[in-house]
């Protein structure tokens, strides 16, 4: 009844804290050897970040793969990720993502007809030329879905953070010729399908999703046919600890305080600590505003719970870092191919180029948050572009199309006017009037911008590199001999406001190979598992391509479901009562009316 403080008590094999692919995973895994599990979520919608994202999974090796006849070695795998994670992260836990990521797909397809994989074959790592790089990579995307088909889980999925018309989304495989719509035909023919989609979509009642939000609502759909249960609006505000182990958690259920024990393991993957300003500020000084682009639930719920435990944290000052713009409304918006593309360049508040603006995004960040360090302002950046670019590449949105009335998205041979009034958005017709507008030096933009041009002419940028990865190449202009580089010699010139944004922070809990959390003694914490965003991340302070995200998420959370099944009946905790049946009477009623006296309380309940 309303009100009703009464604790109530729910036993489980395994609980399962977050609903994004590393948990909807885990759970799935979990259920597959027979272990009784459910997943809680704080907010009212499932899907977490994954559902935001662009939906793919760096998973070398699997079938999606093997089945196209690419069958990548997994020591030069390993090789890569040793390479690109210099030390920070130990040999056994990258030998456990390279061994058990294709295993992870594979079960899941295997497991339910919704999970087919499907490789972007050409996409590639973020480092191809180092060793054990690829330049096929190793990305999988799921295709797109009716969200239909999801019933009456169709409206309890977070929605995405922009929407775009009905009928428009891309498959995993159109998204590169699109962004080629002008030099290529097979962009033409993304752009006829698009408007077909639209018609259809408003003629038929179908509700397409592609990428994260497909990704997601596969991995729901699969859920149900097992029949696992995900329990909405159920915050955690603490760990059950008993004799140093956890054995469950305190969540509050649609306002009502509960207990869930856990016979096998609780394993988090709830999220990474994105929009805990206060957190971020004492973990990355530098970032002076919310910029993640993240769940907003993702607020280090699980990283503070586990620390009470005692639990180990590492990389609390990383993020996958992601240059943005920040429209006036708060909105952000990726710079991804806008990086890439030609006749375009960054400079910082000296109004110098400071790197290669096409590198992978994370590194990108990098950059910006060390040279904000050094005193010159990064913090923003400008990216320039020339107007004969402008009208050239896709950009922001922007279709480079002439101007169509009443169309779902930007075009024309100018920047809106909208955009224009806003600060964010500068217009020149020289690089004087331009390095006034946007505050940087005047002689040294003239020398910044005669340098480029230099190099672009060239084709070969002789200070940062740009153009000489086939990942830099991947969203460039391969008419040209450098896919990358042309001068800026079109004005109007325009400048673009860059901040750091980021798709989450992935610092965290310190795990094992195993997924088990860690305390400050390198010790595992029986019973406490974490993956995703809320672990410090396998990939250390780098990105080995486009999935590194997810991929992790859904490996570790693999992984770890199947140690607790592995151990269920040897540990002497597991052994056929539940953590509620071992504890005698008394002692569960002191719980029940305290509540948290052997809870680990979420410090902000």
């Amino acid at each position: 009844m309303a009100g009703d403080r009464t604790l109530k008590e729910t036993t489980f094999d395994v609980v399962v804290v977050g609903s994004g692919a590393g948990g909807m995973t885990a759970a799935l895994a979990a259920n597959k050897r027979g272990l009784d599990t459910v997943v809680i979520e704080k907010g009212e919608f499932y899907g977490g970040s994954t559902a935001l994202s662009g939906g793919g999974i760096w998973a070398p090796g699997a079938k999606a793969m093997t089945r196209r006849g690419h069958v990548p070695d997994p020591a030069g795998v390993f090789t890569y990720l040793k390479t690109i994670t210099d030390g920070l992260v130990s040999d056994e836990r990258l030998r456990a993502y390279v061994d058990s990521a294709p295993a992870m797909m594979d079960e899941l397809e295997s497991v339910s007809n919704w999970l087919e994989f499907v490789w972007k074959p050409g996409y590639p790592d973020y480092y191809p030329d180092l060793p054990g790089g690829s330049a096929v990579g190793a990305t999988m995307n799921v295709n797109p879905i009716d969200l239909r088909k999801l019933g009456d889980l169709r409206d309890e999925l977070i929605p995405p953070l922009a929407l775009a018309p009905k009928g428009i989304y891309l498959g995993p495989l159109e998204l590169r010729d699109f962004y080629r719509i002008r030099q290529s035909y097979k962009g033409k023919l993304v752009l006829l399908r698009l408007l077909w989609r639209m018609v259809k979509a408003r003629v038929t009642g179908e509700q397409i999703v592609a990428i994260g939000q497909a990704l997601v609502a596969r991995l729901r759909l699969a859920m149900r046919d097992q029949g696992i249960p995900l329990w909405l609006n159920s915050p955690m505000t603490g760990l059950v600890v008993d004799d140093g182990r956890i054995v469950g958690v305190e969540i509050e259920r649609d306002g009502h305080p509960e207990t869930i024990y856990a016979r096998g393991g609780v394993i988090i993957a709830s999220g990474g600590f994105d929009h805990n300003m206060p957190m971020r500020q004492r973990y990355q000084p530098t970032i002076a505003q919310d910029w993640s682009m993240g769940n907003r639930y993702a607020e280090g719920d699980g990283i503070e719970a586990a620390q009470k435990t005692g639990a180990a944290v590492d990389l609390m000052d990383e993020a996958w870092w992601f240059p943005a713009i920040e429209w006036p409304d708060g909105r952000l918006q990726f710079m991804l191919n806008e990086r890439m593309i030609p006749g375009q360049f960054i400079v910082n508040g000296a109004g110098e180029r400071f790197v290669n603006e096409a590198a992978p995004y994370t590194d990108f960040g990098h950059a910006v948050i060390e040279g904000q360090r050094s005193g010159t302002t990064h913090i923003p950046s400008w990216l320039i572009i020339d107007s004969r670019s402008w009208r050239k590449y896709l950009f922001a949105g922007h279709l480079p199309l002439p101007k169509i009335p009443f169309a779902p998205v930007p075009t024309g041979t100018k920047p809106p006017k909208a955009w224009l009034e806003t600060d964010v958005v500068q217009s020149a017709s020289t690089w004087p009037e331009l390095a006034r507008k946007i505050g940087v030096p005047v002689e040294a933009l003239n020398r910044t911008a005669d340098r480029f041009n230099n190099f672009a002419r060239a084709g070969v940028d002789s200070d940062f590199h740009r153009g000489e990865s086939a990942y830099d190449n991947y969203y460039g202009d391969v008419t040209l001999s450098n896919p990358n580089l042309a001068p800026l010699e079109s004005p109007p010139f325009y400048a673009f406001k860059i901040v750091p944004g980021d798709l989450g922070t992935n610092g965290g809990i310190l795990t094992d190979e195993r997924g088990r959390a860690l305390d400050e003694t390198g010790n595992p914490i029986e019973g406490l598992y974490a993956t995703g965003n809320v672990a410090a991340s396998v990939m250390g302070r780098s990105y080995a391509g486009a999935g590194a995200t997810i991929g992790p998420a859904m490996t570790f959370g693999y992984i770890a479901a199947k140690h607790i099944a592995a151990t269920a009946d040897t540990h002497p905790h597991k052994a056929a009562k539940s953590a509620a049946d071992r504890l005698d009477e008394k002692k569960r009623k002191d719980i029940g009316r305290e509540h948290h006296r052997t809870a680990v309380e979420h410090p902000r309940n």
